[in-house]
């Protein structure tokens, strides 16, 4: 499979094994999974993050092993997901950051078309999610929405 924005062929990365079944040292119930992990979205964590954490220091290695679902999908039946979706929201701080630095340096041309090219996956991926109904129909790109949904 090739990559979409080079003409290299690129290398799979690998993934990690996904055990059938959950492991017999890990005590911890669902109702208490999904009560961390409310608590920590309400406290501004994201998915991902939430993910680590449960990892790491509550010495979960799969919430979906327990759960029987997704992370995101436990937050948005709780209703404490995001509006954005984290990939979206992250492209979005990428831009931003880029559009500062273009601000101090016009005549960076090849960070001009690494601009263009991440406007147009923003706008690829949010095509997606609206016709997935993770984002409202009226959602729309553009680069002072993105300033000011990153703040």
């Amino acid at each position: 499979m090739s990559r979409i924005h080079s003409g290299h062929k690129g290398r799979s990365g690998s993934h990690r094994p996904f055990p059938a079944q959950n492991p017999s040292w890990v005590t911890t119930t669902r109702e208490e999974i999904v009560e961390q992990a409310v608590r920590l979205a309400r406290e501004g964590t994201s998915a991902a993050r939430t993910g680590q954490i449960l990892r790491d220091v509550q010495g979960i290695p799969s919430t979906r092993l327990i759960t029987g679902r997704r992370l995101t999908a436990l937050l948005r039946e709780n209703g404490v997901a995001p509006e954005i979706p984290e990939d979206l929201q992250a492209l979005l701080k990428r831009v931003v950051h880029l559009q500062h630095h273009l601000a101090q340096n016009p005549k960076d041309l090849s960070n001009q078309r690494g601009l263009s090219l991440m406007e147009s996956r923003i706008r690829r991926l949010a095509r997606y999610y609206r016709q997935h109904q993770r984002l409202p129909e009226t959602w729309r790109y553009s680069s002072e929405s993105a300033a000011l949904q990153v703040e």
